[in-house]
């Protein structure tokens, strides 16, 4: 299993953004096959982590045409800066 780590410095947050946000995260869990998708806010702060069975559904999360189009405009309006990792999960505890 692998998570995808999301981290955001909002410079803008938009109703735009937030239907966009909920749009994509429906996306991922009915065609790409993503396992669980958390996302917390803070001040100007975003920290989100999606959890993928491969690194083929991430690939091609990444190259739908809507989340690349998203990329964009998270670059040119809603983000200040961003960092991106890509992790596998060697074990996982719960209880």
């Amino acid at each position: 299993m692998y998570a995808v780590i999301f981290k955001a410095t909002m410079k803008n947050v938009t109703q735009e953004y937030i239907q966009t946000a909920q749009s994509l995260r429906e996306m991922a869990f009915k065609e790409y096959h993503c396992l669980d998708f958390v996302s917390v806010c803070e001040n100007n702060h975003e920290i989100t982590i999606s959890y993928w069975e491969s690194k083929e559904d991430i690939k091609n999360w990444k190259q739908n045409p809507k989340h690349q189009q998203a990329q964009k405009n998270g670059i040119q309006k809603w983000y200040e800066s961003y960092s991106i990792e890509v992790v596998e999960i060697l074990k996982q505890y719960s209880k």
